[in-house]
C-alpha cells in the first residue's frame, strides 16, 4: 500500500495533446490527495500543451516522436526504453493517441491503464461523441480500464455516466464527459496506489481483492471520492 509521504507510487504519464487529464492528476498530487510521484510525462508529439503543463509543475518531460521511427514496433521499443528508465509501477495513458503493439502491452500487463470517453464496450475508437449522437443514445460517459491487446477492450475498472442533452453537439457533449474524466482518473490511480484495485492472472479486475462483474460507478455510494 502506497504512503503519500514516505512511499508514493511511481508513475509515468503518456500524452499526445493538451493534457487536461494530466492536469487533474497533477492537481490531485499537489493537493495531497494522490499518493503518487509523477516521475515523467512522455509525449509522442513535440510541442503539445501537456508538456508545458508538466514542465510548469516541475515534472521531467520527454518526447519520443513516432514519426521518427520506421514502424509501430520500432516506436514501441523506443517508448518502452524511455518509460522503463523512470521505473514506474503504473503507466497512465492520458490522451495518448497511439495503437500499441501486443509486445508493448504485454510488458506492462496489469500496470497500464487508459481512459476512454464512452461507456465501454460501446463506442470504442475515435469520433466517439459524434457516434453517440448519431446512435440516439440518451446516456454516455467515460471508462477507465486496464490496457490489453484489444483497443479499448481491456477489463473496465470505473465508469461515470453522463446524460446526452437536447441540443448537444459533439463538442458540448465532449466537454461534459471530460469533466467526469477529470474526476475519475485520480480516483482510480489512488485505488491502484493503495492496493485496492488490480488485474489478476485471469485478467479479472479485483477490487479490495474481490472480483468485480461490472465496472464500479463513480457516483455510487461505495465509490464516491473521499
Amino acid at each position: 500500500m502506497a504512503d503519500a509521504v514516505n512511499n508514493p507510487l511511481p508513475i509515468v504519464v503518456l500524452i499526445s495533446g493538451r493534457g487536461s487529464n494530466l492536469q487533474s492528476i497533477i492537481d490531485s498530487v499537489a493537493a495531497g490527495d494522490l499518493p503518487v510521484e509523477i516521475r515523467a510525462v512522455i509525449s509522442n508529439r513535440p510541442g503539445v500543451q501537456g508538456l508545458q503543463r508538466a514542465s510548469q509543475a516541475g515534472i521531467f518531460t520527454r518526447v519520443v516522436d513516432h514519426s521518427h521511427y520506421p514502424d509501430r514496433a520500432a516506436f514501441d521499443k523506443a517508448l518502452q526504453v524511455a518509460i522503463d528508465a523512470y521505473q514506474p509501477e503504473l503507466v497512465v495513458l492520458a490522451g495518448f493517441m497511439r495503437i500499441l503493439t501486443p509486445a508493448f502491452v504485454h510488458h506492462y500487463q496489469g500496470r497500464m491503464i487508459n481512459i476512454h470517453p464512452s461507456l465501454l464496450p460501446e463506442f470504442p475508437g475515435l469520433n466517439t461523441h459524434q457516434r453517440v449522437l448519431e446512435a440516439g443514445r440518451a446516456v454516455t460517459g467515460a471508462t477507465i480500464h486496464f490496457v490489453t491487446e484489444e483497443m479499448d477492450g481491456g477489463p473496465a475498472i470505473l465508469q461515470a455516466r453522463v446524460p446526452v442533452l437536447a441540443g448537444d453537439d459533439a463538442e458540448s457533449l465532449a466537454a461534459r464527459v471530460l469533466e467526469q474524466e477529470h474526476r475519475m482518473y485520480p480516483v482510480v490511480i489512488r485505488w491502484y496506489a493503495e492496493g485496492r484495485v488490480r488485474l489478476d492472472t485471469e485478467r479479472q479486475v479485483r477490487f479490495d481483492d474481490v472480483p468485480i462483474k461490472r465496472p464500479r460507478q463513480l457516483d455510487s455510494e461505495a465509490d464516491a471520492p473521499c
